[in-house]
């Protein structure tokens, strides 16, 4: 009989192992150990229909940390969605840079006046020369 080499995988691997033992099919995690937003979702959700933090951090092998961060990203995420400006942020940007171009308007034209009533020539201004 042949003896397989130590750390050598079966060619079932761990999904072959999963069905023949009659368990899931779907690997909880891929292959770099990170799981997929769809997992993430359904992790999340089962803790918001009262599933035990502890029993699932056990069940999916991650910590009750993660489980729980995800639940808050999740959460912070669906209030975003149901803003009823999602543009809210935007909007009091633009209103902030509009008063600020306004204040740097009204300064050029207080200096260009000054300038005018001093009988200087308005600096760096391409193609306005006096003949």
């Amino acid at each position: 009989m042949a003896r397989r080499r130590r750390g050598a995988q079966s060619s079932l691997g761990t999904e072959g192992a999963r069905r023949a033992s009659g368990g899931p099919s779907e690997p909880a995690q891929d292959d770099r150990g990170r799981f997929s937003a769809r997992r993430k979702t359904e992790a999340v959700l089962r803790l918001l229909r009262g599933e035990d933090l502890d029993t699932l951090s056990r069940e999916l092998g991650v910590t009750a940390a993660t489980l729980s961060r995800w639940r808050e990203q999740f959460l912070a995420s669906a209030q975003a969605g149901f803003k009823s400006r999602p543009s809210e942020d935007r909007a009091d940007e633009v209103k902030s840079l509009r008063a600020k171009l306004g204040e740097l308007i009204m300064d050029n034209e207080v200096l260009r006046e000054g300038l005018r009533l001093r009988g200087a020539e308005t600096p760096f201004v391409p193609g306005r020369r006096k003949p």
